[in-house]
């Protein structure tokens, strides 16, 4: 492994989602913690986001949101099969159980997911150079399709298949929580497919799930990364996929780092929730600026870097 170079992009999730949690990812941006964000077009403080990004010259994609808050496209905010009697998203899991009932019009997913495209550029002058979803709502059956059709239309290169190694061993993570986790990681396998026929990149290794909110630690992040690199390179070094000594291999750290939100500010139109209003965002904020964290990185030979540098 001495000779494997890897490129760690650092994404924060919910750039946007409101002022506090906007401070907190370009506190964690400033100090060299975060190197990637990703920006929820429908957050309360979205557009204040896009300005501070371009302030600090910091490298953002699409959070694409389907499932918290109010649809952007103007069309879809009355009557749409993505609202629910409230007339916001249908939630995480109402997404989800909405979409087995069958009752989501793809056509009007796809048109609020190129909606949120246009309204990103809008913000901040380019296209997204990666999009992914938030709460993993890009890789659930048809709706992957669609999204797939988009990234391509735009020729957005890169998105986020959310499969992390070690997953299953993550005793920690309770039960209710690791079964979610499990059917992302089912919706994932199955689109991997659906993503390469598009066309669509992504990195080598996905971390996140495993080091989230309390759980997250100095020592939680150094195992995910030296878990998902051993497996990467023993199933690289197979015959079938001869593995060169100076291979670079390319990982995503997804991370939630802010200042907790203080209702009724934040949300995506419904307020905020609670994990943003909980003392976790500024758990993984701390856990992210530690001086021993950046120092493993640089005796690592770990590169902190963001989509457009791959």
């Amino acid at each position: 492994l001495r000779m494997l170079q890897v490129k760690l992009i650092v994404t924060g999730d919910d750039f946007g989602y409101c002022p506090r949690r906007n401070q907190g990812i370009v506190d964690c941006f400033l100090a060299g913690a975060v190197s990637n964000v990703s920006l929820l077009v429908n957050g309360s403080a979205a557009a204040d986001a896009a300005k501070l990004a371009r302030r600090y010259n910091i490298p953002i994609g699409l959070h694409a949101n389907l499932s918290e808050g109010s649809p952007v496209c103007e069309v879809l905010k009355t009557n749409s099969s993505l609202l629910n009697q409230d007339g916001f998203f249908h939630g995480k899991m109402g997404f989800r159980t909405a979409l087995s009932k069958g009752l989501l019009n793809m056509s009007e997913v796809k048109q609020e997911l190129k909606a949120q495209v246009e309204l990103f550029h809008e913000l901040t002058g380019h296209l997204p150079p990666h999009m992914d979803g938030h709460q993993h709502i890009h890789v659930l059956p048809e709706v992957r399709h669609v999204f797939a059709e988009v990234l391509e239309e735009y020729g957005i290169k890169y998105t986020r298949v959310p499969i992390e190694p070690g997953l299953h061993n993550c005793d920690w993570i309770p039960p209710s929580l690791m079964d979610f986790y499990l059917g992302v990681e089912e919706d994932s396998f199955n689109t991997v497919d659906v993503f390469t026929r598009h066309g669509i990149r992504w990195p080598d290794i996905y971390i996140g799930l495993s080091t989230m909110g309390k759980n997250m630690s100095v020592s939680n992040i150094w195992s995910a990364i030296d878990t998902a690199i051993v497996e990467f390179t023993s199933k690289a070094s197979l015959p079938a996929h001869p593995m060169p000594q100076s291979r670079t291999v390319t990982i995503e750290l997804m991370v939630h780092p802010g200042y907790p939100s203080v209702p009724p500010v934040g949300g995506c139109g419904d307020g905020p929730d609670d994990f943003s209003q909980s003392w976790e965002r500024l758990h993984e904020l701390q856990t992210l600026i530690k001086p021993e964290l950046q120092s493993h990185y640089k005796t690592r030979n770990i590169q902190l870097c963001s989509f457009k540098d791959l």
